[in-house]
């Protein structure tokens, strides 16, 4: 027997990925197969729901929007922001942010604009992974996000609690002990604890481990499978980075607009919060950055930068 993947038998039925899988998990398609957390559908299955109850996948390009929610994040800021994008005289036509975080600067831009080519990168090896994850492996993503979604929101709160835990320790063992194999997986958990854990928070102790506990959503969005595909798409052609800030100088030169937006000092030992990864920020960092960006306007004259 034959058979199609759940984006293949969306785009049969005219419906979205996510529909499909449900209907994989409710039972309603004869014959399935299941490798993994990947369904396989026989390829002449019919779709089991009356197409009229479906809403019909949109399939219109759309203002893209961050996947997951971050500490100090500028989408309230992006009315004053973007006053400085210099992207309509032609001559500036790339795009550099060296600490993306949740990228509400990067997204906004590439809704607006076709630009020649555009570089982020982080020194959180988790985020810079989710970002690939989607660039590269949107299907199997959004077919775990799926399974966890439908997992954690029909369970009561204290499974949810004992659930939100496994996923955390799971999450914990993997940035350890993990490989390529299980970067989708990886990436699916930091989508699944920002959704779900308090305040949306990435916070890690001194040994690197992943410690926000659970929040009190009632119906968390953990898998936004038309942001996430519509991210997917405009990160094609972008360059994702692991790495320090100071990798970008390859990369910008007097054609590139480059948006810093570094960890903060907190004004006192105790005040906010600052704990991205498990390496500080301190203020001999600040000042490296500030004669790093001396350095890049000397190297490119007219060199766009915000910070």
């Amino acid at each position: 027997m034959d058979y199609m993947s759940a984006k293949e038998a969306a785009e049969k039925w005219g419906v979205s990925q996510q529909q499909v899988v449900s209907l994989c998990m409710e039972g309603k398609i004869d014959n399935l197969k299941k490798v993994g957390n990947v369904w396989l559908i026989p390829a002449d299955a019919e779709n089991p729901v009356n197409s009229k109850c479906i809403c019909q996948r949109d399939k219109s390009k759309n203002k893209i929007k961050p996947f997951l929610k971050w500490a100090g994040g500028k989408g309230q800021l992006l009315g004053e922001i973007e006053k400085y994008y210099p992207f309509k005289n032609g001559k500036i036509n790339k795009y550099a942010e060296p600490f993306v975080g949740g990228g509400a600067v990067l997204f906004d831009i590439l809704s607006k604009y076709d630009l020649e080519s555009a570089y982020i990168s982080d020194i959180n090896a988790e985020l810079i992974n989710t970002y690939r994850v989607i660039r590269d492996n949107i299907d199997e993503l959004i077919e775990t996000l799926i399974i966890m979604q439908s997992e954690f929101t029909s369970m009561d709160k204290e499974r949810r609690k004992a659930y939100y835990l496994l996923k955390r320790e799971r999450f914990n063992n993997l940035k350890v002990n993990s490989d390529e194999n299980t970067n989708a997986e990886k990436a699916a958990l930091v989508i699944f604890l920002n959704r779900t854990c308090f305040n949306g928070l990435y916070r890690v102790n001194k040994k690197g481990l992943f410690n926000v506990p659970m929040g009190s959503y009632e119906n968390p969005m953990i898998c936004d499978e038309r942001n996430l595909r519509a991210v997917a798409e405009r990160l094609k052609n972008v360059i994702i980075v692991c790495g320090d800030y100071k990798e970008s100088a390859d990369f910008i030169d007097e054609r590139t607009f480059v948006y810093f937006d570094p960890p903060y000092r907190p004004i006192t030992d105790t005040a906010s919060f600052t704990a991205y990864t498990e390496n500080v920020f301190d203020d001999a960092k600040q000042v490296e950055l500030a004669n790093f960006i001396e350095k890049l306007a000397k190297k490119a004259q007219g060199l766009q930068l915000v910070t």
